[in-house]
Protein backbone atom coordinates (compact mmCIF):
# COMPACT_ATOMS: atom_id res chain seq x y z
CA UNK A 1 0.00 0.00 0.00
CA UNK A 2 1.63 3.39 -1.21
CA UNK A 3 1.76 5.99 1.09
CA UNK A 4 -1.06 7.92 -0.91
CA UNK A 5 -3.33 5.42 -0.33
CA UNK A 6 -3.17 5.09 2.88
CA UNK A 7 -4.01 8.65 3.16
CA UNK A 8 -6.97 8.05 1.38
CA UNK A 9 -7.94 5.13 3.37
CA UNK A 10 -11.30 5.81 4.69
CA UNK A 11 -12.87 2.85 6.85
CA UNK A 12 -16.00 5.39 8.01
CA UNK A 13 -19.19 2.59 8.39
CA UNK A 14 -16.85 -0.06 8.11
CA UNK A 15 -16.49 -3.45 10.45
CA UNK A 16 -12.79 -3.79 11.67
CA UNK A 17 -12.61 -7.65 12.67
CA UNK A 18 -10.10 -8.91 14.29
CA UNK A 19 -7.48 -11.76 12.60
CA UNK A 20 -7.58 -14.47 14.99
CA UNK A 21 -3.41 -13.83 15.36
CA UNK A 22 -4.76 -10.60 17.01
CA UNK A 23 -1.86 -10.28 19.97
CA UNK A 24 -3.46 -7.48 22.07
CA UNK A 25 -6.07 -9.21 24.42
CA UNK A 26 -8.27 -6.43 24.52
CA UNK A 27 -9.26 -6.32 20.64
CA UNK A 28 -9.13 -10.44 20.03
CA UNK A 29 -12.15 -11.48 18.58
CA UNK A 30 -13.65 -8.14 18.12
CA UNK A 31 -15.58 -6.46 15.49
CA UNK A 32 -15.52 -2.61 15.70
CA UNK A 33 -17.66 0.05 14.05
CA UNK A 34 -16.00 2.08 12.63
CA UNK A 35 -17.68 5.95 13.36
CA UNK A 36 -15.45 7.80 11.46
CA UNK A 37 -12.06 8.04 10.12
CA UNK A 38 -9.74 10.34 8.46
CA UNK A 39 -6.12 11.68 8.63
CA UNK A 40 -6.60 12.61 11.96
CA UNK A 41 -7.11 8.90 12.95
CA UNK A 42 -10.57 6.96 13.77
CA UNK A 43 -13.00 6.22 16.33
CA UNK A 44 -15.50 3.37 16.76
CA UNK A 45 -16.69 1.30 18.74
CA UNK A 46 -16.46 -2.68 20.02
CA UNK A 47 -19.88 -4.28 19.00
CA UNK A 48 -19.49 -7.98 20.51
CA UNK A 49 -18.27 -7.94 23.82
CA UNK A 50 -20.57 -6.84 26.77
CA UNK A 51 -19.59 -5.24 30.12
CA UNK A 52 -20.63 -6.23 33.09
CA UNK A 53 -24.09 -4.44 33.53
CA UNK A 54 -27.51 -4.55 32.09
CA UNK A 55 -29.52 -1.35 30.58
CA UNK A 56 -31.65 -1.80 33.62
CA UNK A 57 -28.39 -1.45 35.85
CA UNK A 58 -27.40 1.27 34.38
CA UNK A 59 -30.48 3.14 34.46
CA UNK A 60 -30.70 2.04 38.15
CA UNK A 61 -27.64 3.92 39.14
CA UNK A 62 -28.60 7.32 37.15
CA UNK A 63 -32.03 6.95 38.90
CA UNK A 64 -33.95 6.66 36.11
CA UNK A 65 -36.58 3.91 35.16
CA UNK A 66 -36.04 2.07 31.97
CA UNK A 67 -39.77 2.52 30.45
CA UNK A 68 -38.53 0.49 27.15
CA UNK A 69 -39.84 -3.50 27.99
CA UNK A 70 -38.30 -4.59 25.29
CA UNK A 71 -34.16 -3.52 25.98
CA UNK A 72 -34.77 -4.83 29.96
CA UNK A 73 -31.82 -7.69 30.09
CA UNK A 74 -29.96 -5.92 27.36
CA UNK A 75 -26.62 -5.91 27.79
CA UNK A 76 -24.31 -2.75 27.31
CA UNK A 77 -21.27 -3.24 25.60
CA UNK A 78 -17.41 -2.40 26.23
CA UNK A 79 -16.77 -0.22 23.14
CA UNK A 80 -13.40 -0.36 24.06
CA UNK A 81 -10.70 1.24 26.20
CA UNK A 82 -11.15 5.04 26.14
CA UNK A 83 -13.66 6.96 28.35
CA UNK A 84 -14.74 3.64 29.98
CA UNK A 85 -17.51 5.74 32.55
CA UNK A 86 -18.84 7.02 29.48
CA UNK A 87 -22.19 5.95 27.81
CA UNK A 88 -22.07 6.17 23.81
CA UNK A 89 -25.56 4.92 21.90
CA UNK A 90 -25.43 4.19 18.42
CA UNK A 91 -28.73 4.11 16.67
CA UNK A 92 -30.47 5.26 13.51
CA UNK A 93 -30.93 8.74 12.98
CA UNK A 94 -33.57 10.63 14.61
CA UNK A 95 -34.22 14.22 13.47
CA UNK A 96 -36.25 16.97 15.15
CA UNK A 97 -39.43 17.26 12.72
CA UNK A 98 -39.07 21.24 12.45
CA UNK A 99 -35.59 21.78 11.90
CA UNK A 100 -34.43 18.33 10.58
CA UNK A 101 -31.52 18.66 13.09
CA UNK A 102 -30.18 15.85 15.51
CA UNK A 103 -32.79 15.25 18.01
CA UNK A 104 -30.20 14.84 20.66
CA UNK A 105 -27.93 17.41 22.15
CA UNK A 106 -24.72 15.81 21.46
CA UNK A 107 -24.95 13.16 18.18
CA UNK A 108 -22.07 12.46 15.39
CA UNK A 109 -24.55 11.84 11.96
CA UNK A 110 -22.68 8.82 10.22
CA UNK A 111 -23.42 8.70 6.06
CA UNK A 112 -25.24 5.12 6.35
CA UNK A 113 -27.80 6.84 8.62
CA UNK A 114 -26.81 6.01 11.96
CA UNK A 115 -25.91 8.37 15.07
CA UNK A 116 -23.63 8.08 17.61
CA UNK A 117 -25.38 10.04 20.79
CA UNK A 118 -23.65 11.14 23.91
CA UNK A 119 -26.07 13.06 25.64
CA UNK A 120 -28.32 12.48 28.32
CA UNK A 121 -31.70 13.31 26.72
CA UNK A 122 -31.68 10.06 24.94
CA UNK A 123 -31.62 8.31 27.77
CA UNK A 124 -34.11 10.52 29.60
CA UNK A 125 -36.40 9.56 26.57
CA UNK A 126 -35.20 5.42 27.01
CA UNK A 127 -36.85 6.11 30.42
CA UNK A 128 -40.06 7.41 29.11
CA UNK A 129 -40.86 4.94 26.74
CA UNK A 130 -39.61 6.12 23.86
CA UNK A 131 -36.50 6.74 21.51
CA UNK A 132 -34.94 5.09 18.97
CA UNK A 133 -36.52 1.97 18.30
CA UNK A 134 -33.20 -0.01 17.29
CA UNK A 135 -29.84 0.98 19.21
CA UNK A 136 -26.88 -0.63 21.04
CA UNK A 137 -25.04 1.15 24.22
CA UNK A 138 -21.20 0.94 24.67
CA UNK A 139 -19.64 2.54 27.92
CA UNK A 140 -16.22 3.56 26.47
CA UNK A 141 -14.90 3.62 22.71
CA UNK A 142 -11.83 2.57 20.37
CA UNK A 143 -9.49 5.53 18.87
CA UNK A 144 -6.39 4.84 16.70
CA UNK A 145 -4.29 7.91 16.43
CA UNK A 146 -3.56 9.57 12.52
CA UNK A 147 -1.86 6.17 10.43
CA UNK A 148 -1.83 3.85 13.40
CA UNK A 149 -5.21 1.82 11.87
CA UNK A 150 -3.29 1.71 8.65
CA UNK A 151 -0.03 0.54 10.07
CA UNK A 152 -2.08 -2.51 11.94
CA UNK A 153 -3.74 -2.79 8.65
CA UNK A 154 -0.71 -3.70 7.24
CA UNK A 155 0.11 -5.84 10.04
CA UNK A 156 -2.43 -7.71 9.18
CA UNK A 157 -4.31 -7.41 12.03
CA UNK A 158 -7.62 -6.80 11.08
CA UNK A 159 -10.18 -7.72 8.26
CA UNK A 160 -12.23 -4.76 6.65
CA UNK A 161 -15.75 -5.17 5.08
CA UNK A 162 -18.50 -2.76 4.56
CA UNK A 163 -20.93 -2.40 8.03
CA UNK A 164 -24.44 -4.14 8.01
CA UNK A 165 -27.59 -2.89 9.96
CA UNK A 166 -28.47 -6.28 10.40
CA UNK A 167 -25.54 -7.20 12.16
CA UNK A 168 -25.36 -4.37 14.54
CA UNK A 169 -29.28 -4.70 15.58
CA UNK A 170 -30.89 -7.89 14.80
CA UNK A 171 -27.81 -10.33 15.47
CA UNK A 172 -27.01 -11.47 18.94
CA UNK A 173 -24.08 -10.27 20.73
CA UNK A 174 -22.08 -13.67 20.58
CA UNK A 175 -22.47 -14.89 16.58
CA UNK A 176 -21.31 -11.14 15.81
CA UNK A 177 -17.74 -12.24 14.73
CA UNK A 178 -19.26 -14.80 12.70
CA UNK A 179 -21.84 -12.85 10.76
CA UNK A 180 -19.45 -10.35 10.34
CA UNK A 181 -16.59 -12.93 8.94
CA UNK A 182 -19.64 -14.27 7.02
CA UNK A 183 -20.15 -10.57 4.75
CA UNK A 184 -16.47 -11.32 3.58
CA UNK A 185 -17.71 -14.95 2.92
CA UNK A 186 -14.82 -15.97 5.60
CA UNK A 187 -15.39 -19.24 8.22
CA UNK A 188 -13.61 -18.21 11.35
CA UNK A 189 -12.15 -21.26 11.23
CA UNK A 190 -10.49 -20.75 7.43
CA UNK A 191 -7.89 -18.30 8.67
CA UNK A 192 -4.69 -19.18 10.10
CA UNK A 193 -3.74 -16.94 13.42
CA UNK A 194 -0.06 -17.00 12.28
CA UNK A 195 0.40 -13.36 10.10
CA UNK A 196 1.94 -13.62 7.48
CA UNK A 197 2.76 -12.09 3.50
CA UNK A 198 2.47 -14.45 0.30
Amino acid sequence: MSSDSASTLDLAQHFLIAMPGMEDDLFAQSVVYICEHGAHGALGLVINKPADLLLDDLFEQVSMPLGRKDLQGTSILWGGPVQTERGFVLHPRVEDPESKLSAYDSSMTMADGLQLTTSRDILQELSEGRGPERLLLTLGYSAWDGGQLEDELKRNSWLTVPASHAVLFDTPVPQRYDKAMELLGIHPGMLSSAAGRA
